[in-house]
């Protein structure tokens, strides 16, 4: 098949080029730029992307993308696939849109949260919420693919919640991310000075993952309405580490907690429970893997949740493999099976 990919200089789309030059099932990877009035060498576009051979970069047009390819992957800031999705969502032209825009089902959740102006109200209800590990699409064309934070801290919860074993109202999150989440965008927050040896609170409660988390936490258990969540940059590359609090329900136990954390997660190759341990970010990075501990504490009642992984991976272009895989009938697995990198 041949995928097309937008916005390849940035680190997500930079990850997600160098996946789909290893998947299997990929013979062309064509990249289109906006910025561009003639095909030029994609080395000048972006000179750190690995190349076996030549390749152009072409101007963008989505009458040539879909001539030319089977589908196309979105990997541009908030607010720029509001202005692309409309012809491959009349044509049913398969996308996997690695921003936010199309996240939220709701237009004015997404302007109070992007502060932008939304898409059409009929075009976000058409794009299908991936979250690969959770869901099987339906058959949905457009496929918004999750924010990194909403990842980790969605695949850390979901057996919690789904099964009702903690109280609804009792939800804190601490995450931490490295400093790829921000983006390539320099800011006085990821300055070098800034940031080395240093932790820094951002966006208290104002994180634009926030509703996209609540949202589904809610699908799951309408008794969730809200949670407190809190982000933290850490000086390190990459990497999510979501430490998850909630008081537990009266008459749950630790080993009824972990066999719900098994059941949904033991047949997922991406997933692994750590039953005696909690996973630090090194063990994910480089991998499209989700690791999560939980440790009850019986004085206090509270389970804490250690959801972990690759912010560029599995926060982002490799779920969009994944969520690939499952819209072509791929296996699951194919392009992503990767190895820890060792420290």
């Amino acid at each position: 098949m041949n995928a097309a990919i937008t916005g390849v200089t940035g680190y997500a789309g930079m990850q997600l080029y160098a996946l789909l030059q290893e998947h299997p099932e990929v013979e062309t990877i064509n990249v289109y730029q906006h910025d561009l009035d003639d095909a030029i060498p994609l080395v000048d576009l972006n000179p750190r992307l690995n190349l076996p051979h030549p390749q152009l970069a072409y101007p963008y047009d989505s009458q040539e993308i879909m001539a030319n390819n089977d589908l196309i992957f979105l990997a541009t800031p908030a607010g720029v696939a509001i202005n692309l999705a409309e012809p491959f969502l009349k044509a049913h032209f398969p996308v996997i849109d690695l921003s936010g825009d199309f996240r939220l089902k709701d237009p004015a959740e997404y302007e109070k949260w992007y502060h932008l102006s939304p898409a059409k109200e009929t075009d976000l209800q058409n794009a299908y919420y991936g979250l690969a590990d959770i869901y099987e699409n339906p058959g949905a064309s457009y496929i918004a693919n999750p924010g990194c934070y909403a990842t980790a801290t969605l695949l850390g919860l979901a057996p919690a919640v789904m099964g009702d074993l903690i109280e609804p109202d009792s939800i804190v999150v601490d995450a931490k991310s490295g400093l790829s989440g921000a983006g390539k965008s320099l800011s006085s927050s990821s300055h070098f000075s800034r940031s080395n040896e240093n932790l820094q609170i951002y966006k208290a409660n104002q994180h634009k993952h926030i509703p996209e988390i609540l949202a589904e936490l809610s699908k799951w258990n309408p008794k969730v309405q809200h949670l407190q969540f809190m982000t933290t940059l850490v000086p390190i590359d990459r990497g999510i580490m979501a430490t998850i609090y909630a008081k537990v329900k009266p008459g749950i136990d630790e080993m009824a907690i972990l066999n719900y954390y098994h059941d949904l997660y033991d047949e997922d190759p991406f997933v692994q429970i750590c039953d005696d341990y909690l996973p630090d970010i090194k063990s994910v990075i480089g991998t499209n893997n989700c690791k999560i501990g939980l440790t009850f504490n019986p004085v206090t009642g509270y389970l804490t949740i250690d959801s972990v992984i690759d912010n560029m991976l599995k926060g982002a272009a490799g779920q969009a493999i994944q969520n690939m895989n499952q819209l072509l009938n791929y296996p699951v697995t194919a392009g992503l099976e990767l190895t820890a990198l060792a420290f």
